[in-house]
């Protein structure tokens, strides 16, 4: 009996759990989860809606409740970086890597807020960090290097 050669194997076997993992990733919360802290949730609305100082106060709630909680901080960073607040957004993304070094979203953004800051060596450092979480790349590693290449692009050319 002739067999399927081994790359053919694996893709049947790929094809065929494609839909389990569509449906592991839909998002649909377990019964079990504990619903999201109402501050965080109206947090991430003003967020969306860029009303910084409301999404400070509500993350500084949840905060409060959750003081381990990488994704406050980081989005505690995010909100004071979007004010102009560097050193406060610097600091909440290290706290959000203190508490997860692999928290991808906190690279992204504290490598952003360096480049603010016009230090690109430590962009670049965090670009590196991404570089080696992400396996086949990802949407954080994608952006962050974007964001370099657009920093170096507008840099004035180094006098002769």
């Amino acid at each position: 009996m002739l067999r399927p050669p081994p790359l053919a194997r694996l893709a049947t076997l790929l094809l065929a759990l494609s839909p389990l993992e569509t449906l592991a990733s839909a998002g649909t919360p377990s019964p079990s989860s504990p619903p999201e802290d109402p501050d965080l949730a109206a947090a991430r609305k003003a967020l969306e809606a860029k009303d910084w100082p409301q999404a400070i106060r509500r993350l500084e709630l949840a905060r409060g409740r959750e003081p381990r909680n990488a994704d406050v901080h980081n989005l505690l960073g995010f909100a004071e970086r979007k004010q102009g607040h560097l050193e406060a957004a610097l600091a909440h993304y290290d706290e959000a890597l203190r508490l997860d070094p692999r928290h991808r979203g906190a690279h992204e953004y504290a490598g952003e807020a360096f480049l603010l800051a016009g230090n690109l060596a430590k962009a670049e450092e965090h670009l590196a960090a991404l570089d080696k979480l992400c396996t086949f790349s990802c949407e954080e590693y994608r952006d962050l290097k974007k964001s370099i290449a657009d920093y170096k692009r507008k840099q004035p050319a180094p006098a002769r």
